[in-house]
């Protein structure tokens, strides 16, 4: 009698939680497939269910924080300044500016250059040398910070040029880099060095987040930047599956330089409340044979401001040939629709990914689209010398795409990211050589093999798939 007893309360609270769990998911207004997504867990096992939405699935920021960055992000926004003539830009790309623009809050600004380091040595290298030549300030902006070879090099060099005078500021993500913040940890010692340090999105025991600040991005006295998809750590990731890391990062100088700064200084305020000084990129001199550019910022604020605007816009605007080089591909329903429609009109798509990840259900739920690409005419190329960590794309001869962003939902909807448009054939030669370099470095995939391949993993991909809205 006892245990019937239990069996019922335990089948009434599971109808309980199933009938509460309805409203909460449909008023936090998630893509309908993420909402079917969260509602099939919770339907198929309420208390498992109830217990993954209370880990993963309330990654809100809060109406206060909310409306305090958009204030930031009003402050430091820079559509006030002359936008770049039509005859600085092709016109094929005007509509991707101005939508951009919107997203990001930053026009296009002419004459800036960008050296690509495709080396995370030669990065950390050049990265340390301009820190050691810093005259007036330091600001890194960094998702993974670590105490490996690679932290310790970086803050070395932050700790020696804070005791020259110069303003150095860290700021890294508290969940991928939360070893620095420990009790004396390199957060520590840097403060001590007179280091400004700060956690971005910090959070609680009693409040998680699965909101990411996941932007690469180093500023240095206003006149060069860093952003791209490295990380400050060893290239093996502290022994991650894949090993080594593949990562490209931008080297910037010119006035794009200016956006980057004001993208720090938003999310300094943002976690410290310190208003910062940036330089206006009508003030920093336009680089000979520079290249229109602009930066675009996202976030989990608005669902205006969203990474996937801007890919979408970048897909459409395709007539000849794309390139996607990504570590994660779990694209969503527009996302897809978008691609089988460029290789519907013609487009050359080739996809660029690692052929051993380090995931294993987003690698599952991204092979689940293969066979559709591949059915459409696209070429998929697995990258075989480690794991392809960055995050590029080319458009034609007209558009480039660098930054931190993944094709993934977490870069869509939950992520704080940074991603650089480039403009012109100049610059996106030398990024669609880098993709080449990749390509060599790749075994393409066969439609045939790939659709013969063992029907036990064909499943499972789909099985997995099924939860791609929520990874």
């Amino acid at each position: 009698m006892a245990n019937l007893n239990w069996l019922l309360i335990y089948t009434t609270l599971g109808w309980l939680i199933r009938a509460m769990m309805l409203p909460v998911v449909l008023r936090r207004q998630f893509t309908p497939g993420a909402s079917i997504a969260w509602l099939g867990i919770v339907y198929l096992h309420p208390y498992i269910g109830l217990a993954l939405y209370l880990l993963l699935g309330e990654a809100r920021l809060g109406p206060g924080r909310v409306l305090r960055h958009q204030q930031l992000l009003t402050r430091y926004q820079l559509t006030g300044l002359k936008e770049t003539r039509p005859a600085e830009l092709h016109p094929r790309c005007q509509a991707i500016a101005v939508q951009a623009m919107k997203v990001g809050r930053m026009p296009v600004v002419a004459g800036s250059r960008v050296e690509f380091l495709r080396d995370s040595g030669l990065m950390i290298d050049q990265l340390v040398s301009d820190i050691e030549q810093a005259a007036s300030h330091v600001h890194l902006l960094y998702y993974m910070v670590s105490r490996d070879a690679t932290g310790q090099r970086v803050a070395k060099a932050l700790a020696e040029a804070a005791g020259r005078g110069v303003h150095c500021r860290l700021l890294a993500d508290e969940y991928a880099s939360r070893p620095v913040f420990r009790r004396g940890g390199l957060a520590q010692h840097l403060r001590a060095s007179g280091v400004e340090v700060a956690a971005a999105l910090p959070s609680s025991p009693l409040r998680r987040r699965d909101v990411r600040n996941h932007r690469k991005l180093a500023v240095i006295d206003g006149r060069l930047a860093y952003s791209g998809s490295q990380n400050l750590i060893d290239p093996d990731y502290g022994g991650r599956r894949g090993a080594p890391w593949v990562d490209l990062t931008g080297r910037f100088t010119g006035p794009v330089v200016g956006e980057f700064a004001a993208v720090f200084a938003a999310d300094w305020a943002f976690e410290t409340g310190n208003i910062l000084e940036v330089p206006s990129p009508a003030d920093i001199g336009a680089e000979a044979d520079g290249a229109p550019m602009q930066v675009v910022p996202t976030g989990p604020v608005s669902p205006e401001e969203s990474y996937r605007r801007v890919l979408l816009g970048a897909i459409q605007l395709s007539t000849e040939r794309l390139i996607i080089t990504t570590p994660y591909f779990v694209p969503d329903d527009p996302t897809m629709v978008s691609l089988l429609m460029a290789a519907d009109r013609g487009v050359d798509i080739s996809l660029i990914v690692p052929e051993h990840p380090d995931h294993f259900f987003t690698a599952s739920a991204g092979r689940a689209h293969y066979s559709a690409l591949l059915t459409a005419g696209a070429k998929i190329f697995l990258y075989r010398p480690g794991l392809i960590h960055a995050k590029l794309i080319t458009v034609d001869d007209t558009l480039g795409m660098i930054g931190s962003a993944n094709l993934d939902i977490r870069s869509f909807h939950l992520n704080f990211e940074l991603t650089t448009l480039l403009y012109g054939q100049g610059v996106i030669d030398q990024l669609r050589a880098v993709q080449q370099t990749y390509m060599a470095d790749s075994r393409q995939l066969d439609v045939k093999a790939w659709t013969n391949r063992n029907f036990v993993k064909q499943y499972a991909d789909a099985a997995v798939s099924l939860v791609s809205p929520l990874l």
